[in-house]
């Protein structure tokens, strides 16, 4: 059984043994890793200032990282996996517990280097939802944003978030909404279309699959698309909603797994609520049972936008 810990100085020698045992297994690479060059003094430092996390299981300890400050990413270093227990899941459990140390400490996601050179460990990355955002050489940067959950209590509140969203988009964006009838999709949108200031009442757009409401000032225009009665993204394409993507927000309600071929990098909010209804925003605006809004940002447009200040 693998257990991870948050690891203090005390730990120091049992970091360093893993991380020269896991960077020390690993090809040469040019310029080659300075991770064997730590020393005791050097890793209780950074564990003093910043922390890590320490992995063991039936064989001792097994992982080990290091943190460091990166703004309002949480960044990893050092992540290293003893040779002995490779391929048993310990990487996944130390960034699933580095993950809940950032949103712990309040932070927007976690931050860390990978090497080109090393290409099943960028896969690896990537598999756990990591994207690309920079490039030095054979240095990758990679980083993931953590979903957001926000508590909506009326539909005023949910409109509300709907306009402090809309501050943080701009034209191309793409935002998925999911949720049963009556969760407050089109409540969310309405204030979405308030905050972009665009012309025209946003309602449902069942009937019509979709309806654009242009910008009344400099900013974007509103794509607004329901897509519950699509198939899929081929008759979403039909659409011809490539035309507007890069020139408007778009919003497509029940876009989960329908939508997402629309675009790399969106948002994905997922609407949830105490009880069931049979309408969208007209149920919202007469109960007041919580709402439950989780927002997963997807992809690197989203880093330092300042999505988890805009939505708190």
């Amino acid at each position: 059984m693998i257990e991870v810990h948050e690891a203090g100085p005390e730990r120091a020698e049992e970091v360093l043994a893993v991380v020269k045992a896991g960077f020390g297994a690993r090809e040469v690479l040019d310029p080659p890793s300075t991770a064997t060059q730590e020393t005791v003094d050097s890793v209780a430092a950074a564990l003093t200032e910043h922390g890590g996390l320490l992995a063991t299981s039936e064989l001792g300890p097994v992982g080990a990282v290091l943190f460091e400050p990166t703004g309002e990413l949480l960044g990893l270093r050092r992540v290293a996996v003893h040779p002995d227990a490779q391929a048993r899941g310990v990487a996944g459990a130390m960034v699933r517990r580095a993950e809940r140390v950032a949103a712990e400490r309040g932070l927007e996601g976690v931050r860390l280097a990978a090497r080109t050179e090393l290409p099943r460990t960028v896969r690896f990355w990537r598999h756990l939802g990591y994207v690309r955002v920079d490039a030095d050489g054979p240095l990758l940067t990679m980083a993931k944003l953590l979903p957001i959950e926000v508590t909506l209590t009326s539909a005023e509140e949910t409109r509300d978030l709907g306009r402090r969203l809309a501050g943080v988009l701009r034209a191309g964006d793409l935002v998925t909404l999911s949720g049963d009838l009556g969760a407050g999709k089109t409540t969310l949108t309405q204030g979405v279309g308030a905050g972009l200031g665009v012309r025209g009442d946003v309602t449902s757009p069942t009937f019509v699959i979709s309806r654009v409401h242009p910008a009344l000032g400099p900013g974007p225009s509103l794509v607004h698309v329901d897509a519950y009665r699509l198939g899929g993204i081929e008759e979403l394409d039909d659409l011809d909603l490539d035309t507007s993507l890069d020139e408007a927000v778009t919003v497509v309600e029940w876009g989960e797994g329908v939508a997402e071929g629309l675009a790399d990098t969106r948002l994905e909010v997922r609407v949830t609520r105490a009880r069931g209804g049979e309408d969208d925003a007209e149920d919202h605006a007469e109960d007041h049972d919580p709402r439950t809004l989780l927002v997963t940002p997807v992809g690197a447009r989203w880093i330092g936008a300042g999505l988890r200040k805009a939505l708190a």
